[in-house]
């Protein structure tokens, strides 16, 4: 299986990064749903929230941590925004590929 989300993590293919660790790259969404639409991805495959395993504990972590870190650049943290993570099929998971969506400037 080809992961697009690995790819762009990998940077086989380019996109538009926001902010990066050792472990997370955000970059903004190509269909952005929002005037802001930035996708925090690990750089671990892992398909989607139910394939969390117990030795994935610290990237939760660095992921909870990673979306505050962007939000402060984007300068989102005082006037908010919105995370969405999808799942499976039937959640509107498009990618498997766990990512979460920061949104800014539209109310859902």
């Amino acid at each position: 299986m080809v992961c697009i989300f690995c790819k762009i993590a990998q940077k086989e293919i380019p996109s538009e990064i926001v902010w990066e660790s050792e472990t997370l790259v955000a970059f903004k969404d190509i269909h952005p749903m929002a005037p802001v639409h930035v996708l925090l991805i690990p750089k671990k495959h892992i398909a989607s929230l139910v394939d969390f395993e117990p030795v994935d504990q610290k990237l939760m972590a660095e992921i909870i941590a990673g979306i505050g870190q962007v939000a402060k650049i984007l300068k989102l943290k005082h006037s908010g925004f919105q995370t969405l993570i999808r799942t499976g099929r039937d959640g509107g998971q498009e990618v498997e590929h766990l990512h979460i969506h920061i949104l800014h400037g539209t109310h859902f």
